[in-house]
């Protein structure tokens, strides 16, 4: 298919990126969508939490739901990353531990069916009422370390799984976007 067929079956609002190769990296095209039109049948919204900020540094204590508004999913882009869709929330990155990967004021998307830990993977927390985004890595006897991407300023952390005090994960992050 060329990039005028793809562009022909692209709704509205739709604007297509062709694939584009950096280095050993493969960018895949993007679907940027900017209407507010009907759901197509294979797109589904996921609730997006705006005041909800998952902090990406030393993080927030205050969670207010805003209901109402959310962020337009296709469908075979959850499946490609394992989500189901009841499973799927939105939020806010803050704080700068996960730059340059997570940026301050950067969506994330997360799988609240996602809790148990995948060695490096990205996980959101709620951590004795603070809500932080960080790597996580399964350690013996229960416990988890928590890494920054931003190790300069954030140092890794090892917590407890178990007990009052221990971080409670909320889900996988399973997408995020970063606007230079």
């Amino acid at each position: 298919m060329t990039s005028s067929e793809s562009a022909a079956e692209l709704p509205e609002g739709v604007s297509p990126m062709p694939n584009r190769r950096v280095d050993d990296m493969v960018l895949h095209d993007t679907e940027i969508v900017e209407d507010d039109g009907p759901l197509r049948p294979d797109e589904v919204e996921l609730p997006c939490f705006r005041e909800v900020e998952f902090s990406a540094g030393d993080g927030r204590t205050q969670v207010i739901e805003n209901h109402g508004n959310s962020v337009r999913f296709s469908l075979p882009r959850l499946a490609r990353a394992g989500v189901q869709p009841q499973n799927g929330a939105c939020a806010t990155a803050s704080g700068s531990s996960m730059e340059p990967t997570i940026a301050d004021g950067s969506p994330i998307a997360i799988d609240k069916g996602c809790r148990h830990v995948i060695d490096g993977k990205i996980y959101a927390l709620d951590h004795g009422g603070m809500l932080r985004v960080k790597r996580l890595y399964k350690l013996p006897l229960g416990k988890v370390r928590l890494v920054s991407d931003n190790a300069d300023e954030y140092p890794e952390e090892i917590c407890s799984l178990m007990g009052e005090d221990a971080p409670r994960i909320i889900g996988r992050v399973f997408w995020w976007e970063v606007f230079d």
